[in-house]
């Protein structure tokens, strides 16, 4: 047997092209291109291509994308009819359930092709921000509204949810957002991905698997928290005192600490300023300064450092999001590296069977009669 680690943390589960991270230096990047780069240079659809593609596009090529994305979008009247009867389900349970349902409306679910594969992994991008903002229109009585083929999937999300046109800010600040959390290595719901589709099984399930993954408070559910923590508190005063309090009783704060990184998570980095920037554009910036009187605090007391969901809580809301969508929006952005993930796994793929660690009953138990137990 091998060398054993609780929660597999720190073990080698297979070899990927796509995202390298250095916790101790805070270093991550996608196929060599540093999130700073990115961040910085690239526009979200860019770094869809470069995920599935391990290269940056062509203007030709990014076009192209561009116009089979907006292609693809619109649901199955099936799936929107769902949609509109699940009004009342958890954000994460409607979602993962309506992206199972995709498969049964699409013809090429079980070609597994690398072209089709292909073709499955951009209808899943298109149509998955389609199911979270038509979800939301249904639920709460409003008109679901067609996408503009003119913009681009940040932009044409925000416009989809809320009705309005985003300006030059939110939709970069967003866009920006969607690429910080596209990918991150062998994580929970991307590992539970590529397990699935290590058995061959078609993409849809393994994406299915990495949305019940990330459903988990311990993954994807942070961001909610932090919000809810953020709307209860006064002023800086009373948010420094509040986590001064929970930190005494040995309770955990939302949005700290992470398991791979210790230095500041560089995703946290470009998040500060934009719910910064959000914050000043939407009249939401006591959030901003509430977030940075919590993370200076928690700093000072515990030395643990903001993760990705600290700040993208702040900047979602200055965007008008309601917060049960966070986790689903996480989904929407992570949906370029689960695909990117199971399209490297197909193309050289080995069944994913680790071991477990027996700790039971010796073998040879005696056998007791029902009627003497």
């Amino acid at each position: 047997m091998g060398t054993m680690a609780a929660g597999l943390e720190g073990v080698i589960a297979g070899e990927s092209e796509i995202c390298y991270i250095d916790g101790y230096l805070g270093i991550l990047s996608y196929r060599g291109y540093n999130i700073h780069t990115l961040a910085d240079h690239a526009g979200f659809e860019e770094v869809v291509f470069l995920l599935w593609n391990g290269r940056l596009p062509q203007q030709a090529e990014l076009d192209q994308l561009k116009k089979d994305l907006v292609a693809n979008r619109g649901l199955p009247a099936p799936v929107q009819e769902f949609l509109g009867d699940a009004a009342n389900g958890n954000t994460m349970d409607v979602l993962r359930t309506a992206v199972s349902m995709l498969s049964l409306y699409d013809s090429e679910a079980q070609d597994m092709s690398t072209e089709a594969n292909h073709r499955k992994a951009v209808r899943l991008m298109a149509k998955t921000a389609d199911i979270v903002t038509t979800f939301d229109r249904l639920r709460t009585g409003k008109p679901v509204i067609a996408g503009d083929p003119d913009l681009g999937l940040a932009a044409n999300f925000l416009y989809t949810l809320t009705g309005n046109r985003p300006d030059d800010v939110m939709e970069h600040a967003f866009d920006v957002a969607l690429t910080l959390h596209a990918d991150h290595e062998l994580n929970a719901s991307t590992f539970a991905a590529r397990v699935v589709a290590a058995t061959l099984s078609d993409i849809y399930s393994a994406i299915t698997a990495g949305i019940g993954a990330l459903k988990g408070p311990l993954h994807g559910g942070a961001n909610q928290d932090v919000i809810k923590w953020l709307l209860s508190l006064g002023d800086q005063e009373s948010a420094v005192q509040a986590v001064q309090n929970t930190l005494a009783r040995k309770v955990k704060i939302p949005g700290f600490g992470h398991r791979v990184y210790r230095t500041e998570d560089p995703r946290a980095t470009h998040l500060r300023v934009l719910s910064k920037e959000l914050g000043k554009r939407t009249g939401q910036e006591k959030l901003y300064r509430l977030s940075l009187a919590m993370e200076t605090t928690v700093k000072e007391s515990k030395g643990l450092l903001p993760n990705v969901d600290f700040y993208s809580a702040s900047a979602y809301y200055s965007l008008g999001i309601p917060v049960d969508l966070y986790t689903p929006i996480f989904a929407v952005s992570r949906m370029a590296g689960w695909t990117a993930h199971a399209l490297e796994q197909y193309r050289n793929n080995r069944l994913i069977r680790p071991r477990a660690d027996y700790k039971g009953k010796p073998d040879g138990q005696p056998w007791v009669p029902i009627g003497a137990r």
